[in-house]
């Protein structure tokens, strides 16, 4: 049977329009409510009131519209049910065929700055979910639309099926309701909890964003769900695999504690080398590249302009997986898509929305929600926090606020040794932190680095001063760290007999 009657009621009006006239012209009678009914009148569409059809007006301001059995017995009635027909007929209750309903906009009420509960309450849809979800039950022959983007395909497939849609349409679109229906719960619940002192849950439901090429391995297999899409587009290259998201999440993370002109040279998401210039980025490359010219080898290079023709042809040149920048130039972007492994990534606008998001883990039985770490702490009023007897140079400084940048990026234990604007050494992930400053000595001497008056910066404290002798002895004149070990006194008094610039952030960057 086509589908004669659809109920319209929908916040985002897009592309509604061009679907109701459709639905016109195929014979569809429309019934709407509110907004939805004034805007399809306004363009000349014939529209019954859903106050008319079930013959009360809404009530309680707006709050009471299509709770009525006239709505919902539409929608739920079983059309090959002989009860259901009965009770129907004697209650004066057509068949409702299609529902088209999108929700108030709750979760962009909340993310406003100092949005009140009453307002956000007053954004929780009652109606719509309602609706939704008694249309979704009796998908065998309701269908319901809550997603603008299905307008089109379902006016395409009730042209092809004598003004009906098939049971796997209506099958896709209620599990696409029931998903929505319980992201849109969970986001109330998550805002309330935060409201609230009493016990809390935490309760997460995300629409699939793609299928990924793999995890950790090609055996296990891997998708990525939110909204990925909304803050970065792959421009070229494979699928994306587990670890390239990683690697993309780390290096955007990174490269936005810059604001110079800088490269960045992840592997495995451990910044391998940084590089800031005043304006050429080949420069900065250059910089980056030098730290460290192995680790590059297939991995993950970030900038934070316009990737430039320049700099695209020193890149070509090295097998690199990902490359990660806010555009990139036409002539660099057809030189790079020749390649066809390289996968370019282009960071949207509004990814450091997206970075100061809470981190979930797994843990056995459940969950862990932390806090992100977006930025670097501890770094206003260096010149009062010195420890040691001598207090660091302007350049000293200059360059302690670079490594401390890059060190909260490096896993822990993490050591980095700077000047003010490039990397000379890193040490990550070590069991002992003196073994990550002699991995950092090591790959800067590996590099033909000097690290002559260089500064070192620690991601916590150094637990012992071997650490810190170690970083002397190679040659740097300063270190930043957070301070608070047992030995502090320990660690300054080495300092201050090897005449070093010491400070203390007060702040602790572990990343594990």
């Amino acid at each position: 049977m086509p589908i004669a009657r659809a109920l319209l009621s929908v916040s985002d009006k897009s592309g509604l329009l061009d679907f109701a006239k459709g639905l016109a012209e195929l014979g569809v009678e429309l019934l709407s409510t509110g907004g939805t009914a004034k805007h399809l009148k306004d363009a000349g569409l014939k529209v019954t009131d859903v106050s008319e059809y079930t013959g009360f007006p809404e009530m309680f301001d707006g709050r009471v519209k299509t709770l009525h059995p006239k709505v919902h017995g539409g929608l739920l009635q079983r059309r090959d049910n002989d009860e259901d027909k009965r009770n129907a007929s004697k209650h004066s209750i057509p068949c409702i065929d299609l529902v088209i309903v999108n929700l108030y906009p709750f979760e962009q009420t909340v993310a406003k700055k100092d949005v009140t509960l009453e307002e956000a309450i007053e954004n929780i849809d009652i109606g719509g979910p309602s609706m939704l979800r008694s249309a979704s039950k009796n998908h065998r022959w309701v269908t319901v639309i809550c997603d603008p983007s299905d307008y089109g395909k379902v006016l395409a497939e009730m042209k092809e099926n004598n003004g009906d849609t098939t049971l796997a349409t209506r099958e896709r679109l209620a599990c696409k309701v029931f998903q929505r229906t319980s992201s849109y719960d969970a986001a109330i619940a998550s805002f309330l909890n935060k409201e609230q002192v009493t016990q809390k849950t935490f309760s997460v439901s995300l629409p699939l964003h793609s299928e990924l090429r793999y995890g950790d391995n090609p055996h296990q297999r891997t998708a990525l769900y939110g909204n990925f899409g909304d803050y970065f587009t792959q421009l070229h290259g494979k699928d994306l695999s587990y670890t390239n998201v990683l690697d993309i999440q780390a290096a955007a993370g990174l490269i936005h504690e810059f604001r110079r002109p800088t490269v960045a040279i992840l592997k495995h998401t451990n910044p391998c080398g940084v590089g800031c210039a005043e304006e050429d980025l080949r420069e900065a490359w250059t910089k980056a590249f030098e730290t460290d010219k192995q680790a590059p080898f297939g991995g993950v290079i970030v900038i934070n302009r316009s990737m430039p023709l320049g700099l695209a042809k020193i890149i070509s040149e090295i097998f690199t997986d990902v490359i990660i920048a806010p555009d990139f130039d036409a002539d660099a972007r057809a030189l790079l898509q020749k390649k066809k492994n390289l996968r370019l990534i282009q960071m949207l606008p509004g990814v450091t929305e997206a970075l100061s998001q809470p981190i979930i883990r797994s843990a056995p039985g459940g969950l862990m929600v932390m806090d992100s770490d977006p930025r670097a702490l501890g770094l206003e009023d260096l010149e009062s926090k010195v420890k040691t007897k001598r207090p660091p140079t302007r350049e000293e400084i200059e360059a302690m606020r670079f490594a401390w940048r890059v060190v909260k990026h490096v896993k822990s234990n993490a050591i980095v040794f700077a000047s003010h604007d490039r990397t000379l050494g890193i040490g990550a992930g070590q069991m002992s932190r003196v073994d990550s400053c002699r991995i950092a000595v090591w790959k800067a001497k590996e590099a033909g680095l000097s690290l002559a008056g260089s500064v070192v910066a620690s991601d916590a404290m150094f637990p012992f001063a071997d650490g810190l002798i170690a970083c002397a002895e190679a040659g740097a004149t300063a270190a930043i760290q957070p301070g608070g070990s047992m030995r502090d006194e320990e660690v300054i008094t080495a300092a201050d007999e090897r005449k070093m610039a010491m400070i203390f952030t007060g702040h602790r960057h572990f990343l594990h």
